[in-house]
C-alpha cells in the first residue's frame, strides 16, 4: 500500500492506494502527521509513501522526518523539474512554479495526451495551458471566491453578513436583493467569467481541440462549463508520474 501525502498551506490531504490501482483505498483530510496515523487502519500494510509540499523546505522536512519515523518507509518528495513524463515546464524559472499546479499539469497531460486546460478553484484560482506536445504554455494566477469575500468584508465597513445569509444567497444567482445575495453572486459571476476567459484564452493560443480539467475545493462553482472533466485528485494523478 502507498500512503500519497499533498501537503497545502493549511492541511495535508492523504491518501492509501495499491500500488496499480487509481482509486485510493482510504483517505482524509489531516492537520499533521498525527491525524494521518490515526486514519490508517491498524496493520495496513504501507510499503511506500511519495509527498508534494507547497510548504517551506524547513516545515516539509519536518514533516517528511516524521512519517519516515512514524511509519519505517522511505519518503519520496516531488520537486521541481524542467521535464517530467513529456510535459515542459513553461517557467522561464522552472522552480518557481508551484508544486501543486506542476503535478496538476503533469497529471492532465499524462490522461490526456493531448492539449488540455487545467482550471483548480481553491484559496487562489489557477488556469494552466498545455499544448499537445507536452508543453505547458503557462498560466494565471487571481484569488478564489474566499479570497474576494473576505476583501470586501473587510475592507468595506457596511459590507457584513453571517455564514447562514451567504449559504441562502446562492439559491439563484439573479440580482441580489440583499447585501449578501449582492456579494455573493457578484463574486461567484466573477470567477465563472474567470473561468470562460480561460477557456478563451486556451482556444486562441492552442487553434485546435484541448480537454478541460477542473479541480480544486470549489470545483463545484464550475458546474455547467461545457464539456469539463472534474478531476477531483488531478494533483494526485500527478503526483503519481512524478514519483511512480
Amino acid at each position: 500500500m502507498i500512503l500519497e501525502l499533498d501537503c497545502g498551506n493549511s492541511f495535508i490531504k492523504w491518501r492509501l492506494i495499491e500500488s496499480d490501482a487509481v482509486a485510493p483505498r482510504l483517505g482524509g483530510i489531516a492537520v499533521g502527521v498525527e491525524d494521518i496515523l490515526l486514519g490508517i487502519p491498524d496493520g495496513c500494510p504501507i510499503t511506500r509513501c511519495r509527498m508534494v509540499s507547497v510548504r517551506g523546505d524547513k516545515e516539509t522536512e519536518t514533516l517528511l522526518e516524521s512519517v519516515q519515523a512514524a511509519l519505517g518507509v522511505a519518503v519520496v518528495r516531488a520537486t521541481p523539474a524542467r521535464n517530467v513524463a513529456g510535459v515542459t515546464n513553461g517557467y522561464r524559472d522552472f522552480d518557481r512554479l508551484g508544486m501543486d499546479r506542476w503535478l496538476a499539469v503533469v497529471g492532465a497531460f499524462h490522461m490526456c495526451q493531448t492539449a488540455c486546460l487545467i482550471i483548480d478553484l481553491g484559496t487562489a484560482v489557477t488556469a494552466d495551458i498545455v499544448d499537445s506536445a507536452g508543453r505547458h504554455l503557462g498560466g494565471f494566477i487571481a484569488p478564489g471566491i474566499g479570497l474576494m469575500r473576505g476583501q470586501l468584508l473587510s475592507h468595506t465597513r457596511r459590507i457584513y453578513y453571517g455564514a447562514s445569509e451567504a449559504e441562502s444567497a446562492l439559491a439563484d444567482l439573479g440580482p441580489g436583493k440583499s447585501t449578501a445575495e449582492a456579494v455573493e453572486r457578484g463574486c461567484i459571476m466573477m470567477l465563472r467569467a474567470y473561468v470562460n476567459a480561460q477557456v478563451e484564452e486556451a482556444r486562441s493560443l492552442l487553434k485546435s481541440d484541448f480537454v478541460v480539467y477542473v479541480t480544486g475545493g470549489d470545483a463545484a462553482l464550475a458546474a455547467g462549463l461545457p464539456g469539463a472533466q472534474f478531476v477531483p485528485d488531478l494533483v494526485f494523478r500527478g503526483l503519481a508520474v512524478a514519483c511512480p
